[in-house]
């Protein structure tokens, strides 16, 4: 096998990972089991077909398998800690903020959608083969997703307070 192949893309994917999980760290972790499950399916992989398809496929697979994971991790833990009320802390007014926190307001598979087209410049057709889902679908939660940030970039900044300067 080409090594070769598969690191050239790294890249892309540590990119797509990091606008995904919003942290670096999740991200590399992300990163590093994608690249662990290609290497050792890569016999899967037929040659002459979209290898970048191929690579985000298998994100996408374990980055769903993680979610599930931790959801049922968390609702475990959940269960067992006593309720604790959590004071709310004041948003940062910046426009990079307000693009970040409405990104993670959005259903992932929303955010997946708008990351692959909008961050990684991928055609519908792979994000169809990518995330196994037809092109409808991709171009219906593509639309529903920038909308969504659209209201809730606009929410974001009406709700920013003004400071008097004199």
């Amino acid at each position: 096998m080409d090594s070769h192949l598969i690191l050239e893309h790294v890249p892309r994917l540590r990119r797509y990972a990091r606008a995904l999980l919003g942290d670096r760290y999740a991200a590399d972790d992300l990163v590093q089991d994608t690249l662990e499950r290609a290497w050792n399916k890569f016999h899967l992989w037929r040659p002459g077909s979209d290898l970048r398809a191929w690579l985000f496929a298998i994100m996408h697979n374990v980055f769903v398998n993680q979610v599930r994971s931790r959801r049922s991790e968390i609702e475990r833990t959940m269960e067992e800690l006593p309720a604790i009320a959590v004071r709310a802390t004041q948003s940062d007014a910046l426009e990079l903020a307000d693009v970040e926190r409405a990104l993670r307001g959005l259903p992932e598979e929303q955010r997946e959608v708008l990351l692959l087209v909008a961050v990684e410049e991928m055609t519908y057709d792979e994000v169809s083969r990518a995330l196994a889902i037809p092109v409808g679908t991709v171009m219906s939660r593509l639309s529903r997703a920038r909308e969504r940030m659209r209201r809730l970039i606009a929410g974001a900044q009406q709700s920013v307070p003004l400071k008097v300067v004199k």
